[in-house]
């Protein structure tokens, strides 16, 4: 995802009804549910790193903040506030 982002891809393309970042945020979530495993936030990572933005809803009117919330993705849900805290011009 990196390659692709870096080559020009847009981070906050909509595919169906969400966003990249909120289907990277349902992945990581629903995939701990079913295996089990620790929370991960890579791929969330990623994206915001490389521009995409962490407020506007989906098609569905779902944000990203809304989907972390909903699977209790306390990975997410603080990068997701510190990058928010940037775009808001609040720090860190």
């Amino acid at each position: 995802m990196a390659r692709l982002l870096a080559s020009g891809s847009d981070p906050n393309e909509v595919q169906g009804n969400s966003t990249l970042l909120t289907h990277a945020i349902d992945v990581e979530g629903d995939s701990t549910l079913q295996s089990r495993r620790p929370l991960t936030v890579h791929t969330t990572a990623i994206l915001l790193a490389f521009g995409a933005d962490p407020q506007p809803p989906d098609p569905d009117g779902q944000t990203p903040m809304d989907v972390a919330e909903q699977y209790d993705h306390t990975l997410a849900i603080e990068l997701l506030r510190r990058h928010i805290s940037r775009q808001d011009g609040a720090g860190i």
